[in-house]
């Protein structure tokens, strides 16, 4: 987001399209995945493996079942509650607090689009990016008659 203002990022992401919140929902890859892919982060979706960072459940382990992009929230597999008349419901978990373990390639889409993105950083990563010279500001000269004498 481009604004730094609180209330502008809270507006932004609450009226964010589908589109955007899908992008919003990256996870970062575990070291084996990074190594493979050439990617950091990458939005996850059901079907994937994840392990989970941060909270109580920290350390559990599971697939993802559900995806909820209203609320900003991933249900795992085996990361539940029990209710008091004895049912088990997920736990809602934001997808920033979870790492994943095992992407699902099953669809052909996700393949391709991880295929090119992996092949665009290797080379980006060949090529040093070149450094533009800084351009100077032409500064006006003040003469007599501009200051006002």
């Amino acid at each position: 987001m481009k604004t730094t203002k609180p209330n502008k990022q809270r507006k932004k992401l609450h009226q964010a399209s589908s589109s955007e919140r899908y992008r919003m929902f990256s996870a970062p890859l575990s070291s084996k995945l990074k190594e493979s892919h050439n990617k950091n982060s990458v939005p996850v979706r059901s079907g994937d493996t994840v392990t989970i960072m941060r909270g109580d459940r920290r350390g559990s382990e599971g697939k993802v079942q559900r995806i909820d992009r209203k609320n900003y929230r991933i249900f795992v597999e085996g990361v539940d509650r029990e209710k008091v008349d004895g049912t088990k419901i997920l736990i809602p978990i934001h997808p920033s607090k979870v790492m994943i373990t095992r992407l699902n390639l099953d669809d052909k889409w996700r393949k391709k689009t991880m295929e090119r993105k992996s092949l665009t950083q290797a080379i980006e990563e060949e090529e040093p990016p070149k450094k533009e010279a800084k351009k100077k500001r032409k500064t006006s000269k003040r003469t007599k008659k501009s200051e006002g004498t």
